[in-house]
């Protein structure tokens, strides 16, 4: 799953720097990481950077791994991604 989320976000082209400077990345994650937006939302919102089906089927997957994980997880998950924007990491973008 870890995986499959870094491969998706690295997907996306980067307009900006990642972290609070990107509206664009942060929305797709909070996206991601929200239970209340199913699958077909998720996948309008992405629709620009779906090129063929193995795209559109690890959009699919990448969603179902986050609405198969308890509100803690998803929270931790949240956390996580503030630590990375917060971090020097986003520098190399």
């Amino acid at each position: 799953m870890k995986l499959l989320m870094v491969l998706m976000l690295a997907a996306l082209p980067l307009h900006c720097y990642a972290g609070s400077g990107c509206p664009l990345l942060e929305n797709v994650i909070s996206k991601t990481i929200n239970p209340q937006v199913s699958k077909s939302e998720y996948k309008e919102l992405l629709q620009e950077f779906i090129d063929d089906n193995a795209t559109t089927n690890a959009i699919d997957e990448l969603k179902e791994c986050f609405l198969n994980q308890t509100d803690e997880t998803l929270s931790n998950v949240e956390v996580f991604m503030q630590l990375i924007y917060d971090s020097s990491l986003c520098d190399l973008f």
